[in-house]
């Protein structure tokens, strides 16, 4: 396996935005370098002082350099067939990408990231930044902020990594989309610049029908992993029609959710129809004992006419939740399904339940503490709002609670954090509560039990 270390340095830090000024590619055998290309670029833009005081590189010295265009035939020819290798790739990827995808060309690479693979092989340090780690790891690093010696320094620190692995990297290899079977009409521009951010993303097809809504921590990569899934049978299928993408950012990954579930709903798309009844699978179910002990049970939605006391979107999940409120309340694991015993339970040995399940324990002194812990995971009269990350800095998102009922959500402006919570409203926009929206809140405050919250 060939890989292509490379480093670039650029006239700013935003891909878009910016141009290459210099680059530098030490193509690696698996054992040592035995290519390299090293030049300065002419950005065909002014390089802003600050950028110069950092680099060292001034307009006067690119003047005469060669043009992106002059160099990208041998940087194609040069990085055939090699894993393009760089601390923290997303950026020095994206940068390449910008300027091939500016002469019409898709120039496409699997990736590795030594940021990524040196956190997991060497784990421990306070920081991964190249100069710091370098220095940590006892790495000679000349002429920092040049793209010929950060990409050389790069070179030292992989060739650790390969010791670590014993030459085997594959499993910190990130693929790229094989295009040769997508829809050919697929606007890769829009799949290329969705962000790696929180929010809503909408799939088209070449007719711009909406046939896929999703959410994710991370926009672009959940889109990338879409158009990469060639053996599930609903994404093998999709990935092949589709051809457009549009996001929507939320911030929060609560909103994204709660917006997930209503667009879903609204629209129907063909590829979810997974999703179309409900995400809720599984509830909580309690009834009482012969012996008038309050029990708890997960039991499938699909099995049961009862209304549960909340719900889940697996049985796993289920159950993880119940382990967690029979440890923190000293509930019975017998009771609540989950050791089965004719006699006590196992906690009872280990003096962790108070011993309901061989009656040492009142069902009244018992069922108070079932009772209290069924209430943290309700808000049926409450008021409250929920706070969390905006989609910048300068914003927080919230989420509306009124009367245990689901009212909307929105945005506040930096300037009004400190504004009485009713003025907050605002910013709100109003939804309209589902079956579905209490569960997602519920579920997010029980996997949150941090989470900011303002009553009022």
């Amino acid at each position: 396996m060939r890989y292509a270390i490379i480093d670039v340095e650029t006239t700013g830090g935003r891909p878009k935005e910016s141009k290459i000024t210099e680059i530098a590619i030490y193509i690696h055998d698996g054992k040592k370098v035995v290519d390299e290309l090293c030049t300065l670029v002419n950005p065909e833009m002014n390089i802003p002082e600050f950028i110069m005081r950092l680099t060292g590189i001034s307009n006067e010295m690119v003047e005469n350099a060669p043009k992106f265009y002059e160099i990208a035939k041998r940087i194609v020819e040069i990085t055939s067939d090699c894993i393009f290798v760089a601390h923290n790739v997303a950026f020095d990827y994206s940068m390449i990408r910008g300027e091939f995808r500016s002469l019409g060309f898709d120039y496409r690479r699997n990736q590795l990231c030594t940021v990524r693979s040196s956190r997991h092989l060497l784990p421990g340090f306070d920081s991964y930044s190249l100069g710091k780690l370098c220095r940590a790891l006892g790495i000679e690093a000349k002429n920092r902020h040049r793209a010929s010696g950060d990409a050389l320094a790069t070179v030292q620190l992989f060739d650790l990594l390969l010791e670590k692995t014993d030459g085997n990297m594959s499993g910190f290899i990130q693929t790229e989309i094989e295009t040769g079977d997508l829809n050919p009409n697929i606007d890769l521009i829009s799949i290329d610049e969705l962000p790696n951010k929180v929010g809503v993303y909408k799939l088209f097809d070449e007719d711009n029908q909406l046939i896929y809504i999703g959410k994710s921590k991370d926009i672009k990569k959940r889109v990338d992993q879409h158009l990469k899934n060639y053996k599930a049978n609903k994404n093998g299928e999709m990935r092949k029609v589709i051809c457009r993408a549009e996001y929507i950012l939320t911030g929060s990954e609560l909103i994204a959710l709660l917006l997930e579930s209503k667009l879903i709903k609204k629209h129907k798309p063909k590829y979810n129809r997974m999703l179309r009844k409900s995400r809720f699978s599984h509830g909580l179910f309690k009834y009482t004992d012969q012996s008038g002990y309050i029990c708890l049970h997960i039991k499938s939605l699909s099995k049961s006419v009862e209304i549960p006391l909340t719900t889940f979107s697996s049985s796993a999940e289920g159950a993880q939740i119940l382990h967690s409120i029979t440890d923190k309340y000293e509930l019975c694991q017998k009771l609540n399904g989950l050791y089965k015993s004719s006699n006590s339970c196992f906690r009872y040995h280990t003096k962790e339940c108070k011993g309901a399940c061989v009656k040492q324990e009142s069902a009244e002194n018992y069922n108070q503490r079932v009772m209290i812990s069924l209430g943290k995971m309700e808000f049926a009269n409450e008021n409250f709002v929920i706070l969390d990350r905006g989609r910048s800095k300068t914003e927080k998102s919230i989420v509306w609670v009124e009367n245990g009922s689901y009212v909307g959500f929105g945005y506040i402006p930096f300037q009004a954090w400190k504004l009485r919570t009713d003025k907050w409203m605002d910013f709100l926009e109003r939804q309209s509560e589902d079956k579905d929206d209490r569960a997602i809140i519920s579920l997010h405050l029980r996997k949150n039990p941090d989470a900011q919250l303002r009553m009022f």
